[in-house]
């Protein structure tokens, strides 16, 4: 049998996720990979996916979209990437129903495993690493970014904010991290030592963004949690600034005059993955799937695991994965 994480309707993940039980799939057909997952990662975004659905489903909706696991079967004439063979580590996204103790896969998706890397970084090897990508091509769009430009980032203590300013160190950008509380603020200093701090659970918050910033001017912005947050960062951007969010943390809107946007002549932009899906080419895709390969083996120390559950405890895995304070992915074992 094969037990697969489902629901049929929108609302709290916890409640309408359920597991159910398959036949085993039959063998893959050509374009196809037959994959035993090892372990799957729950996102954010995954639930965000759930708690949305809008009405009910006329037939269960397979949930996830990232695991790693192991080739059971090719299909016959299948191009697969190198190294994608029986019996090697894989790992696969986009690709729904992820969440399941089998996964037929389209061929195009599978990634191989390096060897260094365990099951829980390779869990987490495809979609945090290629957000991390995507918002440096955006932060990198501004011309003062690399030269005197700061870029400041929210829930920077969060899997995607390590390794932003992991890849930000790497590659020389000018870095101040915020996060909610001193206490993460202590624990991201420990990591990175050399990277500024803030914790906007001080009133003056702001104020110590500027003097981290040192002068320079805050040209970027990424911001994972909206709402009135944005737009104070809205206020730290320095003309011509833009603010680039990816998340959707804060349950209030982003509420900024025109005024703001005009007069600074500011760029506020919306990015997720769904649409780095949609708008690269598969030339760009292919190539930002080897840079998160290559973040996941020299930041490998960032990616932290919360928890590891059974599939049985889906719904303490995810209210898990939505704790406040949670350090790392929480990860599922479907076996």
């Amino acid at each position: 049998m094969n037990r697969r994480a489902v629901y049929s309707r929108g609302g709290s993940p916890a409640e309408v996720l359920t597991v159910v039980e398959e036949p085993e799939p039959a063998p893959p057909e050509r374009g196809q990979v037959l994959i035993r997952t090892t372990a799957f990662p729950v996102h954010p975004g995954d639930l965000l996916a759930v708690a949305a659905y809008p009405g009910a489903a006329a037939k269960p909706v397979p949930a996830g979209i990232e695991a790693t696991g192991v080739v059971e079967a090719i299909g016959p004439d299948t191009p697969v990437a190198p190294d994608v063979k029986v019996g090697g580590r894989v790992s696969v996204f986009p690709q729904p129903g992820a969440w399941s103790q089998w996964i037929v896969a389209d061929a195009e998706r599978v990634v191989a495993v390096p060897d260094e890397l365990s099951d829980d970084v390779a869990a987490q090897m495809l979609v945090n690493p290629l957000t991390a990508v995507m918002l440096r091509r955006e932060a990198e769009e501004h011309l003062a970014l690399g030269y005197d430009g700061v870029l400041v980032q929210t829930a920077a203590g969060s899997s995607v904010g390590r390794l932003v300013t992991g890849v930000s160190r790497f590659h020389g950008l000018a870095l101040v991290n915020v996060v909610r509380s001193e206490h993460g603020a202590a624990g991201l200093r420990e990591r990175f030592p050399e990277v500024p701090v803030v914790a906007t659970e001080h009133p003056g918050w702001a104020d110590e963004v500027r003097r981290a910033a040192d002068g320079r001017p805050v040209s970027v912005a990424f911001d994972a949690i909206g709402g009135k947050l944005a737009e104070s960062l809205l206020d730290l951007l320095t003309p011509g600034g833009k603010l680039i969010s990816y998340g959707l943390i804060a349950e209030e809107p982003i509420s900024v005059h025109a005024s703001t946007l005009v007069g600074k002549s500011l760029t506020l932009r919306g990015k997720n993955i769904s649409r780095w899906l949609s708008e690269a080419s598969p030339e760009r895709r292919a190539s930002d799937v080897a840079t998160a390969g290559q973040i996941a083996r020299g930041l490998r120390d960032q990616f932290d695991v919360a928890a590891t559950y059974g599939l049985g405890e889906l719904a303490e895995a995810v209210e898990h994965a939505v704790r406040p304070g949670k350090v790392g992915t929480v990860l599922v074992r479907p076996w």
